[in-house]
């Protein structure tokens, strides 16, 4: 006589099985969200803003902004979208660091820069512009993100160096200034333009006091320019009056919501601020602030998800502009 199933184990049997398939669905999803974000991670895009803040009457001043390449050598698609982005015709080309993921790249970047390198240009370093990425715990970059916590720079680990020296020096002898801690002005598209740097904050290489102090009053604009958009940075060039300041670092987010909205900072800004263009305010003064989302990733974490890998094109207007 062949014994009937009790409806006790009909119901567990079903739990179980429901419980597989919830899992299946949940691993599915997850594989073609991965799938997706190492698709979207070369899936680079040219942002374009307009940001007013010349005098009345001013000529507009194009500027390229460009951040996190964390290039590798065979890495041919990211080097043909540097290479095209002569095509905008900028006045300025603005670096905000992390350059190249190993030595080998160098050389394939100072290429695909090409014609860029003859424009005024000016570059910080991120700290992967002295020691190589490395493998990190990706669940670890969730909640280190959100803290702004300084990493450990690795700067004295041999095995994970990067000639610094040689990617300066291959930068500085085509003209483009090393910004790190540096104040200076340029002659761009017939202006003064005042370009004040730190160096990345988010190992504690700033140092912004040695070059604090009010605004070139001969120039037509100021720009601030730092690797990590830390608060400290933020507010201090804030205070002493740039209307424009230009970082990178946070990679967008890297993973974000469907909405685009950031999930972590990797700094300590809130997420509203954690890519594109932004007010950023400061005991009742203002700076404009585009954050890019960069263009690369570490090969650690080559995926990027409602983030997509970009360069910018901030097109300098003057105030009354109607345009």
């Amino acid at each position: 006589m062949t014994q009937k199933p009790s409806p006790t184990g009909s119901a567990v049997t079903h739990h179980t099985s429901a419980l597989k398939s919830l899992m299946g669905a949940g691993l599915g999803f997850g594989a073609s969200m991965l799938a997706g974000g190492l698709v979207e991670a070369h899936a680079f895009l040219i942002r374009r803003h307009r940001i007013p803040i010349l005098a009345p009457g001013s000529a507009r001043i194009r500027v390229l902004h460009i951040s996190d390449l964390h290039l590798l050598a065979r890495q041919d698609d990211a080097l043909r979208f540097l290479a095209g982005l002569a095509d905008l015709q900028p006045d300025l080309v603005v670096s905000t660091g992390d350059h190249v993921s190993q030595a080998s790249a160098i050389a394939p970047m100072m290429s695909a820069l090409g014609p860029l390198l003859r424009l005024p240009g000016v570059f910080v370093f991120g700290s992967n512009d002295f020691v190589k990425p490395h493998f990190r715990n990706p669940l670890g970059y969730l909640w280190r993100g959100a803290t702004g916590r300084h990493q450990r720079h690795h700067a004295d680990d041999p095995a994970l160096a990067l000639p610094t020296g040689e990617l300066r020096d291959q930068l500085a002898s085509h003209g483009w200034t090393y910004l790190d801690d540096v104040d200076t002005t340029l002659s761009v598209a017939g202006r003064r333009v005042q370009l004040r740097g730190t160096g990345d904050a988010h190992v504690g290489r700033d140092h912004y006091d040695a070059v604090a102090g009010p605004l070139d009053t001969g120039a037509d604009v100021s720009l601030g320019v730092t690797h990590a958009p830390y608060q400290r940075v933020l507010n201090a060039m804030v205070d002493d009056g740039f209307p424009l300041i230009l970082a990178g670092h946070t990679h967008g987010g890297q993973v974000c919501l469907p909405t685009g909205q950031p999930i972590v900072t990797n700094c300590d800004i809130d997420p509203g601020h954690a890519k594109g263009l932004s007010r950023w305010e400061h005991d009742g003064a203002a700076a404009w602030m585009y954050v890019s989302a960069g263009m690369g990733t570490s090969p650690y974490a080559p995926y990027r998800l409602f983030c997509r890998p970009e360069a910018a094109l901030l097109t300098l207007v003057a105030s009354d502009t109607r345009e």
